[in-house]
């Protein structure tokens, strides 16, 4: 999911936030439960199926529910799904839902979740993350408009609380799915009376999740309070989440500090060393990758010699020990730490190892052969960020290091959220900053979205070969022949070099420490329904 995303497969541990125990039970709750946290931008959806951003998955998270819930060990839990049953061949999966109510007191069933999934897969919606529900038979063709008849994909209402779906192959982390964002269910009438607006009114966001909308406030905030229909409304306590839309990173900071806001994400990194001291910052896993994208369609970046030189001539750890400042680790390869091969005990990013190295002196010889030698008569670049103090840092240091090192002229631009969402789509951009999340604990996660046209590919590039590598991957049932096949396209992505990473991530989170109960996942998900807060 794009981010604003010894590490072994314990990673998969979710990072629990403060979590209650016996040593808080002398504690006194505080007399207002109010929590804010800031979000971080202004989302550019709110509809589940079309949204694509961390920052829209955390709202959409704790407004809508799916059949599954992840708890803090990132183990599907049920959820709209009380229970389910897995057939012998891991095709056939039948859920039994509880009888819930969406927060205006109307039933959810399982037709709603039949209607959303085709909904998602429908192409008039064109959901980016579509191909999330292309492991249900029949998904991708009905996607890609090659099927015309939505009774034919395998998700269907057998009765109103009961649910089957058939899948095109075994997928053993279809269960996480469940949970995604893409998979909730939306309420039939509001999205059918107004399809392309009817999230921006908080009357119209109609949820089935521990919270419900009340107010948003563009820009600035959006509130919530417990949803009172929500089938678990005993665990939540929150009397109301503030979710502030704040991108300016210093702005955050100084609403910390005056207490406007509880909770915030990505300090600034001069601040990161005195926020940890004062016990404010806490690190943790986040299975993801930061990098950079290059628009292959475009000249000169048509050319990978190019492409490999601008990747191989940056100091990854100089840029993270004076510009990000956070331990994250350098990136020579795209599948970050902390994802299973073969068998979860292996980790697939030491499997697979590095895939090229820093080397000026080949990036010079490369450039020169694409006919730059020293830089000469290359045009200049530009890079997209998206608006972040953060990024902008960044940005100016690989500005600095291409100069340097390449003789070559870089522009920096930024755009509001939406906007640079929207140019990366339209491939109207040169360089652009990127991140990623994994979106369920398998490099699947990271390689299926750079197949050929992919949603989330928004580099122009494609290959027969990758895409072949990663549909066979899903079908096949040998985890060593399907562990090769992940690792063998990622050397096609990495040898073709149409995204440049970066460093991995690691989540820096600053949170008052009367602020418990709530948990984030290292996938970047995070759940407030158990949140509370302590007096202070």
């Amino acid at each position: 999911m794009r981010i604003r995303k010894s590490l072994l497969w314990f990673a998969c541990f979710m990072t629990v936030l403060l979590i209650a125990s016996t040593g808080f039970a002398a504690e006194k709750l505080a007399k207002k439960q109010i929590l804010s946290f800031n979000v971080g931008t202004e989302p550019s959806t709110l509809d589940p199926a079309k949204s694509t951003g961390i920052p829209e998955a955390i709202i959409e998270l704790n407004c809508f529910e799916g059949l599954t819930r992840m708890d803090e060990n990132n183990v599907p839990q049920p959820a709209i799904a009380e229970s389910w049953t897995i057939s012998k061949d891991g095709l056939v999966y039948t859920f039994k839902l509880r009888k819930t109510k969406w927060s205006n007191g109307q039933p959810v069933t399982a037709h709603d979740f039949e209607w959303a999934w085709k909904r998602a897969l429908a192409p008039e919606t064109a959901s980016e993350y579509a191909y999330q529900l292309w492991y249900i038979k029949n998904g991708r063709p009905y996607n890609e408009g090659k099927l015309k008849d939505p009774s034919k994909v395998g998700v269907r209402a057998v009765n109103d609380y009961t649910l089957q779906v058939v899948l095109e192959n075994p997928t053993p982390y279809f269960l996480q799915l469940c949970n995604f964002p893409t998979l909730m269910p939306v309420y039939r009438k509001v999205v059918e009376a107004d399809p392309e607006g009817w999230f921006q009114n908080p009357k119209n966001y109609i949820g089935n999740g521990p919270y419900k909308m009340v107010s948003w406030q563009h820009n600035s905030k959006i509130e919530l309070v417990p949803n009172p229909h929500y089938w678990n409304r005993k665990k939540v306590g929150m009397e109301r989440l503030d979710l502030y839309l704040v991108d300016d990173i210093q702005t955050a900071l100084s609403m910390f500090e005056t207490g406007q806001l509880d909770w915030f994400d990505a300090p600034p990194a001069a601040e990161i060393e005195r926020l940890e001291k004062q016990g404010l910052l806490h690190k943790s896993e986040y299975i993801g990758t930061y990098y950079y994208m290059f628009n292959v369609t475009k000249k000169p970046l048509n050319d990978v010699r190019v492409r490999k030189a601008l990747t191989m001539a940056i100091d990854r750890q100089t840029l993270i020990d004076r510009v990000v400042r956070g331990g994250q680790l350098p990136a020579l390869a795209y599948v970050p730490y902390g994802l299973g091969d073969a068998t979860p005990d292996k980790d697939f990013r030491k499997i697979g190892g590095d895939y090229f190295k820093e080397d000026l002196a080949a990036a010079k010889k490369l450039l020169a052969e694409a006919g730059y030698p020293d830089g000469k008569g290359f045009p200049t670049l530009t890079i997209l960020y998206n608006t972040s103090e953060n990024h902008k840092k960044i940005a100016e240091a690989i500005q600095e290091m291409w100069k340097k090192n390449l003789g070559i002229d870089v522009r920096l631009t930024n755009q509001e959220w939406q906007v640079y969402l929207d140019s990366r789509t339209q491939l109207n951009y040169e360089v652009a900053r990127a991140g990623w999340i994994g979106d369920y604990l398998d490099p699947m996660t990271f390689l299926d979205m750079w197949v050929t046209g992919g949603g989330n590919n928004d580099t122009g590039w494609g290959s027969k070969k990758y895409d072949e590598l990663i549909y066979a991957a899903q079908a096949e049932l040998n985890t060593a022949k399907r562990a090769k096949m992940l690792h063998d396209a990622e050397t096609i992505l990495m040898t073709e070099m149409p995204i440049m990473p970066i460093y991995f991530y690691v989540n820096l989170t600053v949170i008052k420490p009367w602020i418990k109960g709530a948990f984030r996942s290292p996938l970047g998900f995070i759940d407030f329904s158990t949140a509370y807060v302590l007096e202070h």
